[in-house]
């Protein structure tokens, strides 16, 4: 049996409530380096811990687009995005409001997504370090569980 998937069509904004669930979109950007998948981890801004690239819904963009766009931005890369995603994962993330911090729900949806360039300057070049790493390394360094898991079963040979 072989799945066909359509192009996702882009998404139109709709605005929420900060305390709803919200959305964004990871790439798990990945490279072939001497026949063994490597994956490209960064560290966020402020904490510093090991992430992958992720953001927000961008109008008129599909879901992976928009994954391929945060990979620009934070880590530097172009590549070709999957449009299936391989995974979903959750975090609180701390925001501040008017009556001062509160912890929001976000769920993140994963798209691999493969690396045909490494640029050396790129607009979050300054905020954030990144490197390559064997994928089982990356789950030890996440502290996301269900990150964890998709970082531990991720072998891009397996999505040729």
């Amino acid at each position: 049996m072989t799945l066909h998937l359509n192009k996702p069509k882009p998404i139109a904004m709709q605005s929420a409530r900060k305390t709803d669930l919200r959305s964004q979109f990871g790439a798990l950007v990945y490279r072939v380096h001497k026949d063994r998948t490597q994956v490209l981890m960064i560290t966020s801004r402020q904490t510093r811990r090991w992430i992958i690239p992720k953001g927000w819904p961008m109008s008129g963009l599909t879901p992976a687009e928009a994954a391929a766009q945060e990979a620009w931005e934070e880590a530097g890369v172009k590549g070709v995005a999957h449009y299936a995603p391989i995974g979903l994962y959750t975090y609180a993330k701390e925001i501040k409001t008017r009556g001062g911090k509160m912890m929001m729900p976000v769920m993140v949806t994963v798209y691999p997504l493969e690396a045909t360039k490494v640029a050396d300057k790129f607009p979050e070049r300054g905020e954030r370090r990144r490197k390559w790493m064997r994928p089982k390394k990356a789950a030890a360094m996440v502290r996301e569980p269900e990150l964890a898991q998709i970082l531990r079963k991720f072998d891009a040979r397996h999505l040729r």
